[in-house]
């Protein structure tokens, strides 16, 4: 079968490997249909690693998918062939103190699609997951839907581990798929209103069309100034989702005190760095995200009846033959993308 692999620094080449096989009898083989490209795949991409999980070539990455089950294991009774699943990247050992604990997101034995050392990722033809990674698809959902389940599960437990958005003046600092994500979460729980910021102006366009109060570009306005005048006293809560060390700093002179940043974003360097007295006097909490635990049946339910909409998610789309020039595109911000699919 096809993959397309990482052969080097934003290098990536069509390769031919042998086809996956059902080996255990919770296994379900999977055709891919489709795939979105997601920032840790553009990490691994230009810079080769994320942290400690650095890139052994050639390598496949892609983890946002969604697919035709053609086999199943003689155990299997949730899916079956010819269903159309969104697939749950994640593959926890469901027995370690974290799993046991309900945190399957930072289970001890991890393996996770398109990650260095535990899983190759889905930018193949067919790839076999364990069937707890399967969700069908029912009613409206399509491909898409699938796919961007993932991201959008993120966005759901961010808002969750924020402590709650009903009622709050809320800030979003990077407006992607995720930053998009915690905003579409935000809204049907309730939110006051959200002040959103981004260096692209054609994303900042789609948060003003999902209801942002504000939005606003760091590099052509001080955005820090601005939302203060709408805001004197503060934001409840940031959600910091570029990875940006300038957004962090950002986000801590716009929170009021006793705010809440979370911290969603992943940065291509190793330390944050972050004011000791502003912090500790304004006793600002900071919440971390790794990925989501649960969310994605919510996801796909709040999808399925209409409560969360995707229209303005997907901007590009690219065959499996061309995700070299999707990589890029992404890569290099071009052309106001937002989300580039990949078809297969």
């Amino acid at each position: 079968m096809k993959a397309m692999m990482l052969t080097g620094i934003r290098k990536m080449n069509i390769m031919d490997i042998p086809e996956p096989s059902i080996k255990n009898s919770n296994d379900v083989k999977i055709r891919m249909s489709v795939m979105g490209i997601c920032g840790s795949d553009i990490h691994y991409y230009t810079q080769g690693q994320i942290g400690s999980q650095k890139v052994q070539y050639p390598f496949t990455v892609g983890h946002e998918g969604a697919g035709v089950v053609v086999e199943v294991g003689n155990a299997v009774k949730i899916v079956k062939p010819g269903d159309h699943i969104a697939i749950e990247p994640a593959m926890p050992c469901r027995e370690c103190d974290q799993c046991l604990a309900g945190r399957h997101h930072t289970c001890r034995k991890l393996k996770f699609l398109g990650c260095p050392g535990q899983a190759e990722g889905c930018l193949m033809e067919y790839i076999v997951m364990p069937e707890k990674s399967c969700f069908p698809l029912s009613g409206n959902l399509n491909s898409d839907h699938g796919s961007i389940s993932e991201p959008l599960s993120i966005g759901i437990y961010a808002e969750k581990m924020s402590g709650g958005t009903r009622g709050r003046n809320v800030g979003i600092l990077g407006f992607g798929p995720i930053g998009m994500s915690v905003m579409l979460a935000s809204k049907i729980q309730g939110v006051d209103n959200i002040y959103v910021t981004d260096l692209i102006n054609e994303r900042l366009a789609i948060a003003g069309k999902e209801g942002a109060i504000f939005t606003g570009n760091p590099l052509k306005e001080n955005i820090v100034e601005k939302i203060k005048k709408e805001v004197p006293l503060g934001l409840d809560l940031v959600f910091e989702c570029c990875g940006k060390q300038e957004a962090f700093n950002q986000a801590v002179d716009l929170l009021k005190p006793g705010g809440k940043l979370i911290v969603v974003g992943i940065p291509e360097f190793d330390t944050w760095l972050m004011n000791v007295e502003t912090t500790r006097r304004m006793e600002i909490s900071i919440q971390f995200i790794r990925r989501q635990v649960g969310c994605v049946e919510n996801a796909l339910e709040m999808m399925k009846n209409g409560t969360i909409k995707i229209n303005n998610m997907v901007t590009h789309r690219f065959p499996f033959q061309k995700a070299k020039e999707a990589f890029d595109l992404v890569a290099d911000y071009r052309d106001g993308v937002m989300k580039a699919m990949i078809d297969f």
